[in-house]
């Protein structure tokens, strides 16, 4: 099931066509033939490959005279999965073969093993061929700390790639101020993108750099990142609040067992502390007035 992460790569390589044949050029280094559009047209793909062969986009680049030059076969790649070493080379083939143009697979894949395992080339046979990926990952895509050194879309990559490395904080502080160019709709998006790729750490930093700015009186945050921080706040304060009402059960019952004179097994106090429902736990309670054995209490 496509994740909101994948969907959100997706679309932003679909919103902004000519994105991908710009990072080609930047970011890999590649000719890429002179062409006045770049267009969508993963419908046609559809029609040329089996349905268990169904790439998440196809861009056509064309040039002045509506000749196509290049195609460019987009996959998202979160995990690692050994099918794509056996589609790729097929969305390569099919349709370098139906549109009689070259073609290239830019894998876009925000975890370094996953991009470092996408990259590996694909022999497709007695080492007499190879399709060898694009692969736009944290290897590639450029740590941004200052928003007016790339495009809006990526500086969303670069926050994506690097927001939990050392530079993190300053990379998502500048992705950020980035989304101010962009509509709201699509700046949400894309920091829910950047919100779901931090991990615990960062998105705490985050959340106090954000209430530093506060106290001090510096609005440079738009509306839409408080209101996700202030959510992931309250969530995180309820979450507290019902771990210690989870830990004050497990710490009742265990002690109401030793007054029982009730001695628990290894895997019976395992038990104990891995419930996290707290009927089952006041049940268990209950069930400690006559009983002789732990088995009896944890019915």
């Amino acid at each position: 099931m496509p994740t909101l992460e994948h969907n959100a790569l997706v679309e932003m390589f679909r919103d902004q066509p000519a994105l991908a044949p710009r990072l080609l050029a930047t970011l890999f280094h590649v000719e890429v033939p002179p062409h006045a559009s770049a267009a969508v047209v993963e419908s046609s793909l559809d029609q040329l490959i089996a349905v268990e062969f169904r790439a998440d986009l196809v861009l056509e680049l064309r040039d002045a005279s509506g000749a196509l030059v290049l195609a460019i076969v987009i996959e998202v790649q979160r995990d690692m999965d050994p099918n794509k070493k056996f589609s790729w080379p097929t969305y390569v083939t099919v349709v370098r073969a139906k549109k009689r143009c070259r073609t290239v697979v830019l894998v876009v894949a925000p975890d370094a093993g996953v991009a470092a395992w996408a990259a590996e080339s694909i022999d497709l046979g007695l080492g007499l061929g190879h399709v060898a990926p694009l692969v736009l990952g944290p290897a590639v895509v450029p740590e941004i700390t200052d928003p007016a050194d790339a495009e809006a879309e990526v500086a969303v990559l670069s926050a994506v790639a690097h927001g939990n490395g050392p530079n993190g904080l300053a990379v998502v502080e500048a992705a950020i101020a980035a989304l101010g160019r962009l509509d709201q709709e699509h700046a949400m998006v894309y920091f829910q993108l950047i919100w779901n790729a931090l991990r615990e750490p960062m998105r705490q930093a985050l959340e106090a750099l954000i209430m530093e700015r506060q106290i001090e009186g510096e609005a440079t945050f738009p509306p839409f990142v408080q209101k996700l921080i202030d959510r992931g706040m309250r969530e995180g304060e309820l979450k507290g609040i019902r771990e210690g009402e989870l830990k004050g059960k497990r710490d009742t019952l265990l002690r109401q067992l030793a007054r029982a004179g009730i001695v628990l097994t290894e895997n019976e106090s395992a038990r104990i502390q891995a419930c996290t429902d707290i009927a089952t736990l006041d049940r268990w309670l209950d069930n400690i007035l006559g009983a002789k054995t732990a088995a009896e209490v944890l019915s």
